[in-house]
């Protein structure tokens, strides 16, 4: 019928009651204490009226209430009841629901009854925490203790989290440090700044379970040290500036009473706050992408607010001891700000080699030396390199130009040597006036020159001026041109193609900076997994990461499983030949999810190479092991990187991976390590591993070496 409009179809009353009956079925399978503790809240807050009304006012208050007058007035049971309770309604949305989410969390990971125990066990260390802390504090004259000892609370916040600490210590890096973090910043600021009784238990439930977490969690309990590796070093330090800022808003538009002093008294002006704002706002910028100069004007400023915080703390307690009169009320949080900015400084410092990147034209000491990306591209572009020759391109190498500006070598400076990456890059003919000019740069800034994985062309060129060298791996080169899968050797590639078809996994091949938020996401979560397992920190120089498979002129293999889910990753960079183009494309990130489509890595790289020859590539590198070699050491600097390398194989599996690319089928071309002197060797050696383990400290290198 024209014009006619059919009622949109409604959903059947019984279809409703059967989902919520299905929902709460597996609720109450899954997370049973926490649904009978928020049913219970919210039952007793529409029977008392306090989901409408403001708790303090009602009559039954303070036979429900708990805290030290309470207890006092032997009431108890009010430890139990008061946990059922919020002060205020809006309350109830972080009460009650914050309760429903991380407590609910807890139980799902740590099971119901470790995680009522643990719950029941930080509130009521809390609460009689708090309790005693201000039985103690309240007789001294300290204005803020006794104005807590006077007052009492309800809610269960301080045991839900007591319960996220426990999962915080259940859960793989880089997420355990970072829950750890949160709730870290969350505590101790709102009890410096805001401090009410609520934060007083909250202080102490975490700082006494804090030691317990890992026997709190059981079987649960992740294996291995919290080890920030340099991407979690940036984070640290983008944080801490974050809560200085935050702490200078809130304080100037929210004061409050707090243990330092009324931060109303505070004569902060706007402007003064807004200059803050924009000198930590410019610092982050640059400590986010771990900028060398960023990192230098934040330890000057955070030293500075250290140096006068302590200073202002001594002078003020001196005017104390000897009876001065001398006005300090603004002094303790002056003092508090100092340790922020302490705190900051702290992190800075043990976390400086997260730090290295230099700015695009911000020269060295000597001439001819400078870090500059977009040069150096436009040269690899034009004259070609090597399989690796892309990854002289990646911000944190230095490079150093020739006096013709045609020709530059890409590396990194550690323990006094300067650590070539791969063949200097310039026009035919010019590899060895490089290698000439390169050294003597070195002589002059008293370093000692190397050049780490050159190929047969950059090895000649070193052996011409009297180099020696040693063979550190193999590049694996796969032909494309008549590359077929077909016969019994590519059984198990075959396999994993067949299996991903049926399993409904699907393979693309993008550019990850294109691609949505959500996806990259999901790419650093399974990168991020990975490197956690390893409890060891991510390695660089030649091993990139998510940051450098973001660049728009990198591939990137991704195996999607049917419901959306990343299985695995693969990042490919180009390989330029003169003139030519992209020849070819060589393999540096490799992530596979633990619990996923396990023949992925051979999904993904056969998929590739398919991929490439189709777009017409020559050749496809799966890249040289790192510290993996065929045949037995020999003396010296083999022996060396033979045990670094043995000593890291448990952690990384540079064999393993080795091993793993001959089912390609690969050719070899060998990769040298080239010097000057043996007396260089263990220098050599020991900036090597630093190359790869920048954060690890020399002592540490010598002990894996012992060890060994």
């Amino acid at each position: 019928m024209a014009g006619h409009v059919a009622p949109a179809p409604t959903q059947p009353a019984h279809d409703i009651t059967s989902r919520l009956a299905t929902t709460a079925a597996l609720l109450w399978r899954r997370v049973p204490f926490t649904t009978v503790v928020v049913a219970v809240m919210l039952v007793a807050a529409v029977a008392s009226g306090a989901l409408w009304n403001s708790a303090p006012e009602q009559d039954w208050y303070s036979a429900v209430a708990y805290g030290l007058p309470a207890f006092e007035a032997g009431k108890w049971w009010t430890v139990v009841t008061g946990a059922f309770f919020a002060m205020e309604p809006l309350y109830y949305i972080p009460v009650a629901g914050g309760f429903a989410l991380l407590v609910g969390l807890a139980e799902w990971r740590l099971g119901t009854a470790r995680t009522a125990a643990v719950t029941v066990f930080g509130q009521l260390v809390g609460i009689f925490g708090a309790a005693l802390v201000l039985l103690v504090l309240r007789g001294t004259g300290w204005g803020w203790a006794e104005r807590l000892a006077q007052q009492t609370d309800l809610g269960f916040s301080a045991g839900a989290l007591v319960a996220v600490l426990v999962v915080a210590a259940a859960v793989r890096m880089p997420w355990r440090l970072r829950l750890r973090l949160v709730l870290g910043v969350y505590v101790g600021v709102s009890l410096l700044y805001v401090g009410t009784l609520a934060d007083l238990e909250h202080a102490v439930a975490v700082a006494v379970a804090l030691p317990l977490a890992g026997r709190l969690a059981g079987p649960r309990r992740s294996a291995g040290a919290t080890y920030p590796n340099r991407r979690e070093w940036r984070l640290l330090a983008v944080t801490g500036l974050l809560i200085i800022a935050v702490v200078q808003v809130v304080v100037y538009i929210a004061p409050a009473e707090g243990p330092l002093g009324s931060t109303r008294q505070d004569n902060t002006t706007l402007i003064e706050v807004a200059i803050v704002l924009v000198v930590v706002g410019l610092m982050i910028n640059g400590l986010r992408k771990g900028k060398r100069s960023a990192w230098r004007w934040a330890v000057g400023i955070s030293g500075l607010y250290a140096f006068v915080g302590v200073a202002v703390g001594l002078l003020a307690l001196a005017a104390v001891i000897f009876g001065l009169d001398v006005t300090v009320e603004r002094v303790p949080l002056f003092v508090a700000d100092a340790l922020l900015w302490s705190a900051v400084l702290a992190v800075l410092v043990m976390g400086r080699g997260a730090f290295a990147v230099p700015t695009r034209r911000r020269r060295r000491k000597a001439g001819g030396i400078t870090s500059d990306v977009r040069t150096a591209t436009s040269l690899l572009e034009r004259y070609g390199g090597s399989t690796l020759s892309w990854m002289t391109t990646w911000p944190d190498n230095a490079h150093f130009f020739t006096r013709d500006g045609e020709s530059y070598i890409a590396y990194r400076a550690h323990a006094g040597v300067a650590i070539a990456l791969g063949d200097p890059v310039g026009p035919p003919g010019s590899t060895g006036r490089a290698i000439a000019e390169f050294t003597a740069m070195c002589d002059q800034n008293v370093m000692t020159p190397c050049m780490f994985s050159v190929t047969d062309v950059g090895l000649a060129a070193a052996r011409e001026q009297g180099w020696l060298h040693v063979q550190v791996a193999e590049d694996t080169l796969i032909d494309l041109d008549d590359l077929e899968f077909r016969g019994k050797s590519w059984q198990s590639v075959r396999s994993a193609i067949n299996r991903a078809g049926k399993e409904g996994v699907e393979f693309r091949m993008v550019v990850l900076a294109d691609q949505s938020w959500a996806l990259v996401t999901q790419v650093r979560s399974v990168s991020e997994q990975w490197v956690g397992e390893k409890n060891m920190p991510e390695m660089g120089f030649t091993l990139g990461g998510v940051d450098e498979a973001l660049d728009p002129r990198t591939r990137v293999g991704i195996a999607l499983g049917p419901d959306g889910t990343v299985q695995g990753v693969t990042s490919w960079l180009p390989v330029h030949s003169g003139g030519v183009g992209i020849d070819g494309w060589t393999l540096d990130l490799m992530r596979r999810r633990t619990e996923g489509f396990k023949p992925v890595m051979e999904y993904l790289i056969a998929e590739s190479c398919l991929a490439f020859k189709a777009e017409g590539a020559r050749f496809v590198s799966l890249s040289g092991a790192p510290l993996a070699r065929d045949e037995a050491p020999a003396a010296g600097l083999e022996r060396l990187l033979d045990s670094f390398g043995s000593a890291m194989e448990p952690y990384y599996g540079f064999r393993s991976l080795h091993s793993f690319k001959t089912k390609f089928k690969p050719r070899y071309a060998p990769m040298y390590l080239t010097y000057r002197d043996e007396a260089d060797l263990p220098r050599i050696g020991f900036a090597l591993a630093k190359a790869y383990l920048p954060d690890t400290s020399l002592r540490s290198l010598a002990r894996m070496r012992a060890r060994d």
